[in-house]
């Protein structure tokens, strides 16, 4: 399944359904949160605000449908399956499952285009066997649950930096998606003033091969966008670069100094492919 909804995914609890269509103006797709976002007592007022959003007919949505995703419940929990149940008189189809942890889980979940959130201990483990579930259109990580489920207290270190098992769990997920054909989610950066390291954190994720990066705040979208959109030079560079192997054919050239070969004409596609966005 392909999944491209573009660089900037944004977060919105599905109790305030006030801030649904200003989340959807401000980023490429809006994650509409049953999960963490909304306290137990409050979800099922939130599933009440998306089929409320729906209008008398229910098939004329206020979101996109082609732009939405809704954070459900991990599987195995009434909750998840009072999720199932708004959702089944709602138009969405794109879901990401909180708490992912094994194949099994997406069985459930048939005839939705699933994000799979790994966030456990469990759920790293087997990120390459839940990649390969047929529904499963991408793999997040989530670095904060992670932490918990391991008893651990914070993801970071005093720096900032992600500490050692976190960066783990991040390329864990990252080769899973890549394995089976599915786009890479990178986690959320959750200190919202500091905008400098989100935008350090973003260019990493574009150079490691994320496909996109979750938002927690509208103001962290421009610089999202900013980290995956590539510079005009860049962009003149890899046309320069896909012509020159045009016109030279199959195999291994020579390129303003430089020996060209397949992984390198890889890297000038993907940047143009981002610059379509």
């Amino acid at each position: 399944m392909t999944f491209l909804m573009g660089p900037a995914l944004l977060f919105c609890p599905a109790d305030r359904p006030e801030r649904y269509q200003k989340a959807a103006e401000r980023s490429d797709a809006v994650i509409v949160d049953l999960e963490d976002a909304v306290a137990p007592a409050d979800k099922q007022r939130a599933r009440g605000a998306i089929l409320a959003q729906l209008g008398a007919t229910g098939d004329v949505p206020e979101l996109d449908p082609s732009r939405t995703i809704i954070r459900i419940n991990p599987a195995g929990t009434d909750e998840f399956e009072k999720d199932l149940h708004c959702l089944k008189h709602t138009p969405y189809r794109h879901v990401m499952l909180a708490k992912a942890e094994n194949p099994g889980q997406l069985k459930a979940l048939e005839g939705y285009s699933v994000i799979a959130l790994c966030e456990t201990a469990a759920g790293i483990v087997n990120a390459a066997a839940i990649a390969a579930e047929p529904n499963v259109v991408g793999l997040m990580w989530g670095a904060e649950d992670l932490l918990a489920s391991l008893g651990g207290t914070s993801s970071r270190n005093d720096d900032g930096a992600y500490r050692a098992v976190a960066l783990h769990a991040r390329s864990t997920v990252l080769l899973a998606a890549g394995a089976s054909g599915k786009e890479a989610i990178d986690s959320v950066y959750v200190n919202i003033p500091d905008l400098e390291g989100l935008a350090a954190e973003s260019r990493d994720a574009v150079a490691s091969g994320f496909g996109s990066k979750a938002c927690i705040h509208p103001s962290q979208v421009a610089i999202v966008r900013g980290a995956y959109a590539p510079a005009e030079s860049d962009v003149a560079a890899a046309k320069e670069l896909l012509e020159a192997a045009a016109a030279a054919g199959s195999g291994v050239f020579q390129f303003n100094g430089k020996m060209i070969d397949g992984p390198i004409l890889k890297h000038a596609e993907s940047t143009l492919r981002r610059a379509v966005h």
